[in-house]
């Protein structure tokens, strides 16, 4: 069946740059010839039926927003075969024949599952803060957060270096340690905690031991949110139990990162991502994401975007502690 209208939703956490995504998809989907409509608050939307027409001037003015408007959240309901049903007959009912998605591994994931059940033609852009999904060398929002991360860092060290302190930072990325790491590396941070190493060794001692203290007055690590690693909170209560000569301070910066106006970067990638998922329906491409490799647009498989098999570069882990020595 051909396809004459796309429908647009926005899943998960937001992250800088969706707006920039839903502006191009809109427009380069409306430049071939197709309809527009926009799903409110993801698919949660298309179960509750909040379904509006999207035209050239719906999108003006937000490239430079952060955010998504067309809003995000949860679904229970979604989660359910009885949801999904619903979902896929407001989706009929309002004429749209396949979908963009816009969102994480979990929003990948749902999108997979309703491709499978409905064999509706569905594209996803990864747009998501952590840089945790397959195919892609990076993720929409990304560069917005670290940018964001890096600005912190920066200020802090002013209060830390003024009251020769132990700083541990929070970041976000659950199963990811790139904003951790990148950031530790792009603001001089002394250490990255990340999840990637906490089962194969103890990295709150291995940092202590190394004496990274030696020649500094104070000193900011960057600890990514997880149980594993504890978080800032467990790394500052170890702190107090363990090294009890250590002056130790968190900062967890939260949903800080999701904010602000997306970098020139993020807005270039959502773009081009957005331009791209046109012109993968266009081609008869289906149940793929729109990733970057090596400066390359490329059609990664929902199955492989989701697989959580992309491998870290651990020895940028040593490279932060050789530049910070």
């Amino acid at each position: 069946m051909a396809i004459k209208c796309i429908g647009i939703l926005t899943s998960g956490g937001d992250a800088p740059g969706m707006n920039a995504a839903i502006r191009a998809v809109t427009r380069t989907a409306i430049y071939n010839g197709y309809k527009v409509k926009g799903i409110l608050r993801g698919y949660h939307g298309l179960v509750t039926n909040k379904i509006i027409d999207l035209t050239s001037s719906s999108v003006s003015n937000i490239i430079q927003k952060g955010g998504t408007i067309l809003k995000t959240a949860r679904s229970k309901e979604f989660r359910t075969p009885e949801g999904r049903q619903i979902a896929y007959d407001n989706m009929k009912a309002a004429g749209i024949d396949a979908l963009v998605v816009i969102g994480g591994d979990g929003s990948l994931s749902g999108a997979q599952i309703f491709a499978n059940e409905f064999d509706v033609p569905i594209v996803g852009l990864p747009g998501t803060i952590d840089n945790d999904v397959d195919g892609t060398d990076e993720t929409i929002g990304y560069d917005t957060a670290l940018n964001t991360i890096v600005d912190a860092v920066d200020k802090l060290r002013d209060t830390a270096s003024s009251h020769d302190r132990l700083f541990f930072v929070e970041v976000m990325g659950n199963t990811a340690g790139y904003l951790s790491l990148n950031g530790a590396i792009a603001s001089g941070a002394e250490a990255a905690i990340i999840p990637e190493r906490e089962m194969e060794v103890d990295q709150l001692a291995e940092l202590i031991h190394n004496g990274f203290r030696k020649s500094k007055s104070s000193a900011i690590v960057l600890v990514a949110e997880n149980k594993a690693t504890g978080g800032a909170m467990g790394m500052a209560e170890r702190i107090k139990k363990e090294f009890p000569d250590f002056d130790a301070r968190v900062t967890i910066l939260g949903h800080l990162q999701r904010g602000g106006s997306p970098t020139a970067k993020d807005r270039i990638l959502a773009s081009k991502m957005g331009a791209t998922a046109i012109e993968a329906l266009s081609e008869g491409q289906r149940n793929v994401m729109i990733g970057i490799k090596n400066g390359d647009y490329v059609y990664v498989p929902f199955k492989r975007a989701i697989a959580h098999s992309q491998q870290m570069e651990l020895k940028d882990v040593d490279l932060v502690r050789i530049l910070s020595i």
